[in-house]
């Protein structure tokens, strides 16, 4: 562990153990005991919710890794805390930590739905479908209140643009109503993301998540309602959750899901410290197991950038892993590509006032 440790008591529920200053900062944020022998109370971190005014919201790439070039996200930071979550640098550029302020600092968006509608207005907007949780969670516990996600999926309903949503999250199943609605056009797609179906480690790794039945339970809710569903095994923890591939895609597909993905830890920039952390506190004998395995799998580094090698690795281990993931899908009878989505429907609603055509 690191000299910088924050309290146990004080990060109760959380997944980081540090909250260390982000990349950025001209100076470095250290807690130093101030030499009175007076016992302080400790007090537990909150999670804080500031907004932000979206200019935008749709945000592209031209990644070849990835099967979509545009997304949305309507909060910055996740409560849901996973400790291996790749967006964590992003926190960097708020001014924040990687660590439990990505945890417990949270922006959200509240005119993302707004600011949705004016792009897909835009005279030059061409239909392609939108992913919805690329970076962080828009099913995550702050979206039961402040409803940012529904607000935006009103907007993809009403424009008859395809969607596709990336969760952990059983908030989802609030939305059954227009998700159910779009995939019966074609529009809507689902990816529930299951690392373990063990609830111990589920918790320490994920701690604000909901437990694996939950998710699986979740799966068979949006199948069960007409949507697509896809069991995404994300990440993959080698050494650590590579034992349970098989089991989780089986019961992905117990649940009712038609297809299935796979993405190996990836530990960018500041989640390096905090994961190799996470390790020797809780797992402190498979620590260097899971170090050595990404290594192996990186040119000797613990992440290797690159296009072609940052989902999946290199080497004798990443193979190993691919094989057996193929074939047991092949077993299973689950597919592997994106549910392909309609695009021909898209069209925006008429407002008050418009002129209406005469031979719509």
């Amino acid at each position: 562990m690191t000299d910088q440790t924050i309290a146990p008591d004080a990060r109760r529920g959380r997944a980081a153990a540090t909250n260390l200053t982000g990349r950025y900062e001209r100076y470095d944020r250290v807690s130093e005991h101030d030499g009175w022998d007076i016992p302080e109370e400790v007090t537990p971190l909150r999670t804080e919710v500031r907004e932000e005014v979206a200019r935008s919201i749709i945000a592209y790439n031209k990644s070849p890794d990835l099967p979509f070039d545009r997304s949305i996200n309507p909060y910055r930071g996740c409560e849901h805390g996973c400790i291996y979550c790749f967006a964590r640098p992003t926190h960097a550029y708020l001014g924040l930590s990687p660590g439990l302020d990505f945890e417990t600092r949270l922006t959200a968006r509240p005119n993302a739905a707004e600011a949705l509608e004016r792009e897909l207005r835009a005279p030059r907007y061409r239909v392609a479908t939108i992913v919805m949780g690329t970076n962080t969670d828009p099913y995550q516990p702050v979206e039961r209140d402040r409803r940012i996600t529904r607000a935006c999926l009103e907007i993809l309903r009403d424009y008859n643009h395809p969607v596709a949503i990336v969760t952990k999250g059983t908030g989802i199943l609030r939305d059954l109503d227009i998700l159910s609605d779009m995939a019966a056009k074609g529009l809507a797609a689902v990816g529930i993301s299951v690392t373990s179906l063990d609830a111990t480690l589920c918790r320490a790794m994920e701690p604000r998540v909901p437990r694996p039945e939950k998710r699986l339970s979740t799966i068979r809710a949006l199948t069960g309602a007409g949507i697509p569903t896809r069991i995404m095994i994300s990440p993959i923890v080698p050494g650590l959750t590579d034992p349970e591939l098989e089991h989780i895609l089986e019961a992905g597909r117990d649940h009712g899901a038609t297809s299935a993905s796979w993405i190996m830890l990836r530990l960018p920039r500041e989640v390096a410290p905090l994961v190799e952390d996470w390790l020797r506190q809780h797992h402190p004998n498979r620590a260097e197991k899971v170090l050595n395995r990404l290594r192996e799998m990186h040119g000797g580094q613990l992440y290797d950038a690159q296009w072609g090698r940052r989902m999946r690795g290199e080497g004798v281990y990443a193979k190993m892993i691919a094989t057996r993931f193929d074939a047991a899908v092949r077993r299973l009878g689950l597919a592997t590509r994106s549910h392909t989505l309609r695009t021909d429907l898209f069209g925006p609603p008429p407002r008050k006032g418009d002129q209406l055509s005469l031979f719509g």
